[in-house]
């Protein structure tokens, strides 16, 4: 007997892979230092960990409505001005975490065959729920020398009239990167034209290091082709709480929350209440984390330069860095996965191979500056000494 042949499609994560790896180097007493998993370091706010505490013992442990709790609906709608885009409850669909909305945004807008436009280098899962949903991924690179910022250009010669989505990822794992005012109006431009959705995910949006927050959906026209994905994990370091939600059109959100009945259910309710003093309570935690991340990866972005063979950008949001390794790569004659498979094994240094983000990855690692500095201190030594004895390709 044989499963599904849908399941065949699916990919993963190798962050996950890499942590298994570096775990067992651990059970066998080795000290790994961890730059693979995307998880802030900073615990979740008090007064958040105390609303979902209440709720608990209030009894807030039935079923919520599908779509989600009315107060936490709201919330998020009102919290939307700060990217000027205009929203009612009506709008917004709550889900147990980004994940579910990124696949149930899939399902609701991908007819088999259509063509979704997906960054390369990006989130794996991207393509993954593409291919799932019966569509078929077209890369579109990123621009390198602009902060990674998707390239207009080659985004537009890859629309064909099979294109029906498009993905975007502002500020953008796994690079930081994130677009020119300028540059998401023309994306806007580009999806009004050719009657695109967008599946904007924004769960970083927080973390940016020039105090922006904006949005392709505040633009003209794009509230009503857009579905924004977000959640709490990261600006708010609630990733093990699974919450997360979608903004789309009001004419969406019915048949959506159909879709989150067949799927979930709903969201869990005292979750949904921690959620919701996150939005409304104090936001110091957040402005303080930003700054930790900001000081951790000025020192991981000077640390990776100053290793010879290896060049970094320094990233506008989010909390990775994306160093090129290309030099030391071309001197040694190895691959940008043997290089993070020996890197651990040797330096007990866990990092991500560009590759695992796609074929624009090549060249490149990954490596989450989300962690004590302590430990990126330990990282860019351990970086250092493996690049050093590293011994050159014979001529």
């Amino acid at each position: 007997m044989h499963w599904a042949g849908r399941l065949d499609t699916l990919g993963t994560e190798q962050a996950y892979l890499v942590l298994a790896a570096a775990r067992r180097l651990e059970a066998a007493g080795h000290k790994v230092v961890h730059l693979e998993i995307g998880e802030p370091d900073m615990p979740t706010p008090p007064h958040v960990v105390e609303a979902g505490v209440r709720a608990l013992r209030d009894g807030l442990t039935r079923y919520a409505l599908a779509a989600g709790v009315p107060e936490l609906r709201d919330a998020i709608a009102r919290s939307l001005a700060a990217r000027g885009v205009r929203a009612g409850p009506e709008n917004v669909i709550v889900t147990p975490g980004a994940k579910p909305m990124l696949f149930c945004a899939a399902l609701a807008l991908i007819e088999r065959g259509d063509e979704v436009l997906t960054p390369d280098p990006g989130f794996p899962i991207y393509e993954s729920v593409a291919r799932f949903a019966g569509g078929r991924p077209v890369y579109y690179p990123l621009d390198e020398t602009r902060a990674f910022a998707p390239r207009v250009e080659a985004i537009a010669e890859r629309i064909t009239p099979r294109t029906r989505l498009l993905i975007l990822n502002l500020p953008h794992n796994p690079t930081g990167g994130v677009a020119e005012p300028q540059d998401l109006a023309r994306l806007a431009e580009l999806a009004r034209r050719h009657d695109l959705w967008v599946i904007s995910d924004e769960v970083y949006g927080q973390i940016r290091y020039d105090g922006s927050r904006d949005s392709i959906a505040a633009l003209p026209g794009m509230a009503e082709r857009t579905v924004i994905v977000d959640g709490f994990s990261k600006g708010y370091s609630m990733t093990g709480w699974r919450l997360g939600y979608g903004i789309m059109p009001a004419r969406l959100a019915e048949p959506m929350t159909t879709l989150v009945i067949n799927n979930v259910s709903c969201t869990a309710t005292f979750v949904q209440h921690a959620g919701l003093a996150a939005l409304t309570g104090s936001q110091e935690p957040v402005t303080r984390m930003v700054s930790g991340l900001r000081a951790k990866r000025d020192l991981l972005v000077r640390g990776l330069n100053a290793i010879d063979g290896v060049s970094c950008a320094t990233p506008v949001g989010a909390f990775y860095c994306f160093p090129d390794i290309g030099g030391a790569l071309e001197r040694t004659g190895l691959s940008c996965e043997s290089f993070a498979e020996r890197l651990l094994a040797e330096q007990h240094v866990a990092v991500l191979a560009g590759t695992a983000f796609g074929p624009g990855g090549t060249g490149h690692l990954r490596l989450c500056y989300a962690t004590e500095p302590a430990e990126l201190e330990r990282a860019l030594a351990g970086i250092r000494a493996f690049v050093h004895a590293l011994a050159p390709v014979s001529a």
